[in-house]
């Protein structure tokens, strides 16, 4: 965006330079006004804000986990894939008091040669036990070079990492690529990319906490896509592969495994699931996949819940509809998440207005019969973020949080809020006198008006070619005598913000008078 500024002031300050002496005052003068009217231009609807963009440097780049939300103090914690010491981060993001966002960096990977601490966490978010200590996985590095799984201790601000397992490829796995689960006997379940006892594809590990260390188990060995799992009822595990959804289920006999449902109609059923799976109160599951579908651009999925295999399963979205890469976003690679009213929302790492991504919600139609209607929460720009890959998290307000890999301010990704349900505005215009005589006093009244109220005071609203003003009680004026002589075709754009969606009002036409 820098760039691209300092090209267009270039290219206009070498016109200027150039211009005849009697002209040259005369084109500076409307570059300026045509600038300031540029720079007042609206941005896409803002329901999202960009609450914190790396940089690249010590506090990390290019996140793919998802966040999670430490309710006591709002502060929010996720892992980054590069940056810090140049092998990722963990960090924490905590309001600052002012309505921003301070970012800690709580570790560095690879303090030593050979990165024995672990390297490059990989769609690994972090998670909570009962003291504070944070757990996490790293693709790679360790005793082995095949990853490890983390915990990071807290003493007066300074927190301590602790290695609990390095993977050795085979038996036991190699490069956990997802985040952890824990039970409530304190035991950690992941999944790892590749090694494993069986095809070498990947398996389900299981580390059990002792007096004398943490000891590990492969459970399950699958062919893995980076997917998570999700813990169901006690002893009961759900996952997924390239081509099936499982279920893990402890008995005295140890895990044993069941397929619920096998993909093998890509069209119908989608291909490739991804993300982790999500379970209503019912047991029902909630996935995503990165292919099939009606597009071939992937799919959300339901399987209800049957004492016996296979579940049945209900395709409630189909994505790409509009095109390869279509305005309803394109190709996720995150699972869903459920609010308490059934609503299912999610992120695209393709697709949208830009192709940068979305953040969409699914909600069940009124008699619940038919299809589910999507919402295109937020179409990312690049700017505001650009390729989400990470699961949302929902707050208690219903507010979702995200990451996206690439995007935000300097390019390496960004932490992002957004509103599913921002109060939807409308905007309404008038300009007195009209018609007006060159040189007369016009005044134009924008009014911004939605069920819940006005948008907060001082939000900006966008008379276009005219100029711009601040909304006070929801009425934003601009005055002038400088409209040129003819018919003005014109309207006024609220932007928007995380609460409030942006509106435009029909289009006017003025009339100017010798």
């Amino acid at each position: 965006m820098h760039s691209l500024t300092t090209k267009i002031w270039t290219n206009i300050r070498s016109a200027i330079s150039n211009a005849a002496p009697a002209f040259r005052s005369a084109l500076t003068l409307a570059v300026v006004s045509a600038t300031l009217l540029i720079a007042a231009r609206p941005a896409q609807s803002q329901t999202e804000d960009v609450l914190y963009s790396f940089t690249g440097t010590s506090d990390g780049a290019q996140p793919t986990s998802s966040l999670t939300l430490n309710p006591t103090n709002g502060n929010l914690y996720g892992t980054t894939y590069d940056g810090g010491l140049g092998f990722g981060t963990v960090y924490q993001l905590s309001p600052n008091g002012t309505g921003g966002w301070a970012e800690t960096t709580l570790y560095s990977f690879c303090q030593s040669s050979g990165c024995p601490d672990g390297q490059n966490p990989t769609y690994s978010n972090v998670i909570f036990d009962s003291n504070g200590n944070l757990y996490g996985t790293a693709f790679g590095g360790g005793a082995n070079g095949d990853g490890v799984v983390w915990e990071l201790s807290n003493s007066s601000g300074v927190w301590t990492e602790t290695v609990l397992h390095s993977f050795t490829n085979a038996p036991d796995g190699a490069n956990p690529g997802t985040s952890l689960v824990m039970d409530t006997a304190g035991n950690l379940y992941g999944i790892t990319f590749a090694g494993g006892s069986g095809n070498g594809k990947g398996c389900v590990f299981e580390l059990s906490p002792s007096a004398s260390g943490w000891t590990e188990q492969v459970i399950y060995n699958i062919n893995s896509t980076h997917a998570g799992i999700t813990l169901g009822p006690t002893g009961t595990i759900y996952g997924s592969t390239f081509t099936t959804i499982f279920q893990l289920t402890n008995g005295a006999s140890g895990w044993t495994p069941t397929t619920l449902f096998t993909f093998t109609t890509a069209a119908t059923q989608g291909n490739e699931p991804v993300g982790n799976l999500a379970l209503d109160k019912a047991g029902n599951i909630y996935g995503a996949t990165e292919a099939g579908g009606a597009n071939n651009k992937g799919v959300v999925f339901k399987l209800t819940a049957a004492a016996t295999t296979p579940w049945t399963q209900t395709l409630l979205f189909s994505f790409g509809g509009q095109a390869v890469y279509g305005p309803n976003g394109a190709t996720p690679f995150s699972g869903p998440v459920l609010d308490a009213s059934g609503n299912i929302y999610g992120t695209t790492q393709a697709g949208g207005i830009k192709g940068a991504g979305t953040v969409y919600e699914l909600a069940e139609t009124a008699n619940g019969k038919g299809p589910y209607k999507e919402h295109v929460v937020y179409n990312f720009n690049g700017t505001t973020g650009a390729e989400p890959k990470a699961s949302l998290i929902l707050d208690s307000s219903g507010y979702l949080y995200g990451t996206t890999y690439l995007g935000g301010a300097n390019a390496e990704g960004a932490v992002f809020e957004a509103n599913a349900h921002a109060n939807i505005t409308q905007t309404t215009m008038t300009a007195s006198p009209d018609p007006s005589v060159v040189g007369q006093l016009v005044t134009f009244t924008a009014t911004v008006t939605s069920a819940a109220g006005p948008p907060p005071n001082g939000e900006n609203v966008l008379f276009d070619k005219i100029g711009n003003a601040p909304l006070i009680n929801g009425v934003a004026t601009f005055q002038t005598k400088k409209l040129p002589v003819g018919n003005i075709r014109t309207s006024a754009t609220y932007a928007g913000d995380i609460n409030f969606t942006s509106t435009s009002s029909p289009k006017m036409e003025m009339v100017v008078k010798q």
